[in-house]
């Protein structure tokens, strides 16, 4: 056997080589990851509270496209966003790296579904509430930033990071552009050696090693604004 090969003749056997091999570009993968997730989710609470925000505007002329893109971007595949934004964009000469593509991609994506969270923190906010800025003369700015915004934004936390756990869940899907996260680092590496079982595996318990303190971050989270 040539050095730097593994024995690949039993494939009851866990080769821990195989592993040690793969962990480089296996962190390497994971800052990939980490990124596309750390700056998706800043576009979609942004973008997602300014669809928000555009749900209540005074005017249709503003609502109805708001409400007609969420609703197209909401119920198409995320994986067709990436294509049209990956390969139909340069041919309008508007064109991005792959990862850049990604994170906006999973960003415009999920901004249309924390819009609606969003929108529905905001409409719990009791009505008194609104009636008490009114008189205290508050401006509509004040009145926003001040008195709404923050009691709705404590109300729809649990909810937001439910969609971070999602949006690290579909990272994966940025293979299909060339996206080198997690699986794609995985799949390079599990073709040239042919040893699936440990890339694969190592991603797998990566994504639960990622998802599972996120989550506790983020009950740790809730609890303190309730408090």
């Amino acid at each position: 056997m040539s050095a730097g090969t593994h024995d690949t003749g039993s494939t009851d056997n866990w080769d821990w080589g195989a592993v040690a091999d793969f962990m480089p570009h296996f962190w390497d993968g994971v800052l990939v990851t980490l990124q596309v997730l750390a700056l998706g989710s800043l576009i979609s609470f942004s973008l997602g509270l300014v669809w928000a925000l555009a749900f209540r505007a005074p005017t249709r002329l503003v609502r109805w496209p708001v409400g007609l893109l969420t609703e197209f971007v909401r119920n198409t595949p995320l994986l067709v966003q990436l294509f049209f934004l990956f390969f139909v964009l340069p041919e309008w000469n508007i064109q991005f790296s792959a990862e850049t593509t990604g994170t906006l991609a999973i960003g415009l994506h999920y901004s249309t579904y924390t819009a609606q969270v969003y929108r529905a923190g905001i409409d719990a906010v009791p009505v008194g509430q609104w009636e008490a800025a009114k008189a205290l003369s508050l401006s509509y700015r004040r009145t926003w930033t001040a008195v709404i915004l923050p009691q709705a934004v404590r109300r729809v936390v649990p909810a937001l990071g439910n969609y971070v756990i999602a949006m690290l869940k579909d990272t994966p899907l940025l293979a299909g552009i060339g996206v080198l996260e997690l699986l794609q680092r995985s799949r390079l590496e599990a073709a040239q050696t042919f040893q699936y079982t440990e890339a694969l595996t190592v991603v797998g318990v990566a994504f639960i090693l990622i998802a599972y303190p996120s989550s506790l971050l983020l009950r740790a989270l809730e609890r303190r604004l309730v408090r």
